[in-house]
C-alpha cells in the first residue's frame, strides 16, 4: 500500500483568471527592489474623516494616502519615473501622477487582485479620489469595461499572452497608462502591521493596519493610531536618499493633513 503522504497530488492549471497576476510577476524580474518602511501618527486623518464622516461624508485611508503621495511625487520627477533596458537603459520622467491601486476583487468564483489606475492624482481632490475607489470596489470585474484588457489576456494562451503584456506595458510612453507611475496597495483591513510589495512601478506603499499603539512626545508617553507605511523602490531609478525623501514627505503630509484648497469635503 502507498503511504497517505506519497499518494499522487491531482495538479492543476493555474486557474485562468489569475494568469494576468503570473504575466505581471514574470514581467518584474529585472526589477531590483529596495524596502523601507516608517511608522505614521494618524491622528489629524482620523480627525478629518470624523469631520467629513459629520458632513456625510466618508473617506478610506487608502485615499488619503493616495491624495498625499501624488502630490509628494508631483515634487519628486525623479521618483515619477519609469526605466526600460538592460544594455542601454532609458528612464522616463512623466509630467502628471497616476496611481496604481491594487484590488482584493473575486472573479468567476477565483479571489483575485486586480489593478486599476487612477490618473492625474496630483491635480484630484480627496472626495474625486474617493469616488474612483468606490467605482472600483463596488463595480462587478467580470463585465467592467474597465478590466476588459484583463479578462482578453486572462483567455490567452501562454506565449501569446507574455507577448501581448510585454507589448502593453514596456513601452515608456504606455507605461502610466497601464501601470501607473507610482502603486498603493493595502490590508490594513486585517491585522496586518506592515508588508513590502512590489507593484512594477518605481515607488510602491504598502499600507498596514492603523491601530491606537503608545507613543512618547516630549517626553511622555501617549497613545496615538499609529499605521505602518512601506515604501519599495526600484533601485535602477533611484537611490535611497531620494526614496527616504519621498516617504519622510508622505508620512509628513499625512501627519499635517488637511483640507486642500477649495475644501476637500
Amino acid at each position: 500500500m502507498t503511504p497517505a503522504g506519497d499518494r499522487p497530488v491531482a495538479a492543476r492549471p493555474v486557474a485562468r483568471e489569475r494568469r494576468h497576476t503570473l504575466s505581471f510577476l514574470q514581467e518584474i524580474r529585472s526589477f531590483s527592489p529596495v524596502f523601507l518602511g516608517t511608522s505614521v501618527d494618524m491622528t489629524a486623518v482620523r480627525e478629518h474623516r470624523a469631520t467629513a464622516r459629520a458632513a456625510g461624508r466618508g473617506y478610506s485611508t487608502t485615499a488619503y494616502v493616495l491624495h498625499t503621495a501624488a502630490r509628494v511625487l508631483a515634487r519628486h520627477p525623479e521618483a515619477n519615473a519609469a526605466i526600460r533596458g538592460r544594455v542601454r537603459p532609458r528612464v522616463a520622467r512623466y509630467d502628471a501622477v497616476h496611481g496604481k491601486l491594487a484590488l482584493d476583487r473575486t472573479l468567476d468564483g477565483h479571489r483575485v487582485v486586480l489593478s486599476t489606475v487612477l490618473r492625474d492624482l496630483d491635480r484630484a481632490g480627496l472626495p474625486d479620489i474617493q469616488d474612483r475607489i468606490e467605482h472600483f470596489r463596488g463595480g462587478d470585474p467580470a463585465v467592467m469595461a474597465e478590466f476588459a484588457p484583463t479578462r482578453a489576456l486572462q483567455r490567452l494562451p501562454w506565449p501569446l499572452r507574455t507577448l501581448a503584456f510585454r507589448a502593453g506595458t514596456r513601452p515608456l510612453r504606455r507605461r502610466p497608462a497601464v501601470m501607473g507611475t507610482f502603486a498603493v496597495s493595502s490590508l490594513g483591513h486585517r491585522p496586518v502591521e506592515g508588508f513590502y510589495s512590489v507593484g512594477g512601478t518605481t515607488i510602491t506603499l504598502g499600507l498596514g493596519a492603523t491601530a491606537d499603539r503608545p507613543v512618547v512626545r516630549e517626553g511622555r508617553v501617549g497613545i496615538a493610531p499609529m499605521m505602518r507605511l512601506s515604501l519599495t523602490f526600484d533601485h535602477r531609478v533611484i537611490d535611497g536618499a531620494e526614496a527616504a525623501d519621498v516617504l519622510t514627505e508622505v508620512k509628513e503630509g499625512l501627519e499635517s493633513f488637511k483640507d486642500a484648497p477649495g475644501g476637500d469635503i
